[in-house]
């Protein structure tokens, strides 16, 4: 049963659970970096590790998880993996979040830290 707030139903408790799963995983930021690398285009992990500045077996980890999780896709050209991110709604969260983060935006809280 979902409860309704004006026009609105709250998502279901599954719904929450398996969004919440996906920023827990996003939370990380080798995982972020590497979705935000693959929004902007497919990559083998040689180059997505030379990107982020992390190391093969920790970038390869990271597309593991984020590959059972259904975050990135790969496919197969010759002996390489090249990974990818084909959800275009994922692609659209990623550089929702990244872009309202870079972009310099004047609040109380940031005037007050001197941020804004």
């Amino acid at each position: 049963m979902t409860a309704r707030n004006g026009n609105v139903e709250d998502p279901p408790a599954e719904v929450l659970a398996e969004a919440a799963a996906v920023f827990g995983l996003l939370a990380s930021p080798a995982r972020l970096h590497i979705v935000w690398a693959l929004a902007q285009g497919e990559s083998d992990v040689t180059g997505l590790a030379e990107r982020v500045g992390g190391a093969l077996p920790a970038v390869s980890q990271h597309l593991t998880k984020l590959k059972l999780a259904g975050l990135v896709r790969a496919r197969r050209e010759g002996r390489r993996q090249i990974y990818f991110v084909d959800d275009p709604h994922m692609v659209s969260i990623v550089r929702l979040v990244m872009g309202q983060l870079t972009e310099p935006v004047e609040t109380p809280e940031r005037r007050l830290r001197g941020l804004g």
